[in-house]
């Protein structure tokens, strides 16, 4: 925690304090609002609010704490790789793996486990992130590509903005679909009720357009091919639950809904029945099509094996 005092000398004019304190620090003015909501900004020894008008005489004392660890540190976890080489690496990721390190998840992560493989990446995008060109929810696992430098990460990014990519996932949904193919086209944005969550009832929300195919149909469930046009944060799993069919153990979206199989038997779900399983590329310096696939996790087999009345 860094502490620095400041003294308001005479001939100050009166000046807002989160406005002042931002000069002064270099920090923003937003992260200087948080400080002081935090009581982390005291003025003659009180709490004052940001639009608090600085006086000649004034001192002000401001507690800074430490910034989280901005390194992104190797260790040594196994890792599931589809595809390597000088330019970029295909990893299939297991549910439950979070790609980067954040609040809460400051290690055992996907980049924890590349750094160490890979020893260098994209030195473009963020310090604990380089390389990403795309990600995965903790939970969903699946195909994941990532640049080992800039040229070939600025080429990826550039794919997937000019939508060339090809995502196909596989999901457990609930229900039953009327169509056996089909389209949702809905925005997607930022839910009113809930900034965590994602909804398609939103005043700002942006092009979305998810694609399905029933593989296969169960009692009260289904199994099914989904690709996306886009690529909006919870797409699939916000799309399908919309329609009514949530992605079978969506703890986010999905309805808290009983699956049995054909012997009554109710089936528990770990975790959000989605996975990753192809990406379709062109590489980014001999621009090859580079098909990259992942098969179904040993989890989501024996679901679909419960939910057909078998055993696992």
């Amino acid at each position: 925690m860094e502490r620095t005092k400041y003294n308001i000398p005479a001939g100050t004019k009166p000046e807002r304090l989160d406005i002042y304190l931002s000069l002064k620090t270099g920090l923003s003015r937003g992260r200087i609002q948080k400080l002081i909501k935090q009581g982390l900004v005291q003025v003659n020894s009180k709490t004052q609010k940001a639009s608090y008008k600085m006086r000649q005489g004034d001192m002000i004392e401001v507690a800074v704490p430490d910034e989280p660890e901005n390194t992104l540190v190797p260790e040594d976890i196994p890792l599931d790789i589809i595809y390597e080489d000088e330019h970029l690496i295909a990893v299939n990721k297991p549910p439950g793996m979070v790609v980067y390190p954040a609040a809460g998840h400051r290690s055992g992560t996907l980049m924890n486990a590349l750094m160490f493989r890979c020893k260098k990446l994209a030195s473009t995008g963020a310090p604990l992130r380089p390389g990403v060109v795309h990600r995965l929810d903790k939970d969903t696992s699946g195909v994941m590509v990532l640049a080992k430098n800039d040229s070939a990460y600025l080429n990826l990014c550039g794919q997937f903005r000019e939508r060339t990519v090809e995502k196909q996932y596989i999901a457990l949904l609930y229900g039953n679909l009327k169509n056996d193919a089909g389209e949702i086209n809905a925005p997607i944005g930022r839910a009113a009720s809930d900034r965590k969550k994602m909804a398609i009832k939103t005043k700002k929300g942006k092009e979305a357009i998810t694609r399905y195919d029933v593989i296969k149909r169960f009692k009260s469930a289904m199994l099914a091919k989904v690709s996306i046009l886009t690529g909006r944060t919870h797409q699939i799993r916000v799309h399908l639950a919309s329609a009514g069919h949530p992605v079978l153990g969506d703890k986010t979206y999905g309805k808290k809904v009983e699956v049995r199989a054909e012997a009554n038997k109710k089936i528990l779900f770990s975790r959000q029945m989605l996975h990753a399983q192809s990406l379709k590329i062109k590489h980014p310096v001999s621009h090859e099509p580079l098909e990259l696939t992942a098969p179904l996790p040993d989890d989501m087999k024996k679901a679909v094996s419960e939910l057909s009345g078998q055993q696992a």
